[in-house]
């Protein structure tokens, strides 16, 4: 019944695919996880305002990958679909597609869709800017395409049998992970943003008599809401520190026994190489400041 729509459901769950061209590790494999959601409506504009929706969530969610500035709304080949499908395209040397650019009109075209569309636009060609890209999610349009072919109707206000309208939306998430470290990794490792990182610091203890104050900046952290990874181990402080930079949590905390004294614990920012003494009420500070500043995008 038109009473139970719209409807929208959604997955996070592991796909496989019998890729041809496997490369780039999770950039394009034989498996992969995807967030896949469908939607349907009882009516063409109900659909057309969701799909819209839709599209700024993601932009959204893009952002808070640390994706956001390079990551565009791309015309694309609906095929059966739809004259256009749109694609979301991160500019990425490792990626695989080509889009037309106009950044002027924040406009992106798929290269294997340009000349039609910029007709369909009215634009000329010679205002893009070609750019190399990795798709990074997908949304189609289906109309009643997909509920003619299965047969899906529902009893609309008129008491009469309609197809409903539907819309496929997906984000890769596998692919997402190797755009992110392609974009952000240096000679040292990776960089995770903060919104996506494993954790938000990674908590590096030395020395014989630091270990009780390190436990206890471990707890208040934790306590704090703030996800840490630990290195306890009784490794060499090159060796902890050079993990720490390979793993690429967004904020590096060394807590030792020269450090005792003052209670200022050495904090390194891994993007920017930043260094800072600060004690633990200035560390709490500084890392809910950074926390809340994401959540706002």
């Amino acid at each position: 019944s038109y009473k139970d729509l719209p409807i929208s459901v959604y997955q996070f769950q592991n796909k496989l695919r019998n890729e041809l061209r496997a490369k780039s590790g999770i950039m394009r494999g034989r498996e992969f996880i995807m967030k896949d959601m469908y939607s349907i409506h009882a009516s063409k504009e109900d659909l057309e305002a969701y799909y819209q929706a839709v599209i700024e969530a993601y932009k959204r969610c893009y952002h808070r990958f640390g994706l956001g500035d390079d990551t565009y709304v791309t015309f694309a080949s609906g095929g059966a679909f739809t004259k256009f499908s749109h694609e979301f395209q991160t500019i990425c040397e490792a990626g695989e597609d080509y889009i037309y650019l106009h950044r002027g009109r924040d406009l992106a075209i798929n290269e294997e869709v340009v000349d039609e569309a910029v007709r369909e636009l009215g634009i000329d060609k010679s205002e893009l800017e070609r750019v190399k890209t990795a798709e990074v999610g997908n949304i189609f349009n289906f109309g009643t395409q997909k509920s003619e072919e299965m047969g899906l109707v529902f009893t609309g206000e008129d008491g009469r049998q309609h197809h409903a309208y539907m819309g496929s939306y997906g984000i890769g998430i596998t692919r997402v992970m190797g755009v992110i470290v392609e974009k952000f990794a240096d000679d040292k490792g990776l960089v995770w943003p903060e919104e996506v990182a494993p954790a938000r610091v990674h908590l590096v203890q030395i020395g014989k008599e630091s270990v009780a104050a390190a436990d206890e900046l471990y707890d208040t952290l934790q306590q704090a809401g703030i996800t840490v990874l630990y290195d306890d181990r009784a490794a060499r402080p090159g060796e902890k520190f050079a993990d720490a930079e390979l793993l690429g949590m967004p904020t590096r905390v060394t807590v030792s026994d020269r450090l005792l004294e003052t209670e200022e614990w050495e904090v390194v920012d891994r993007r920017t190489g930043k260094q800072q003494r600060l004690t633990t009420s200035q560390l709490l500070a500084t890392l809910g400041n950074h926390c809340g500043a994401c959540r706002k995008v």
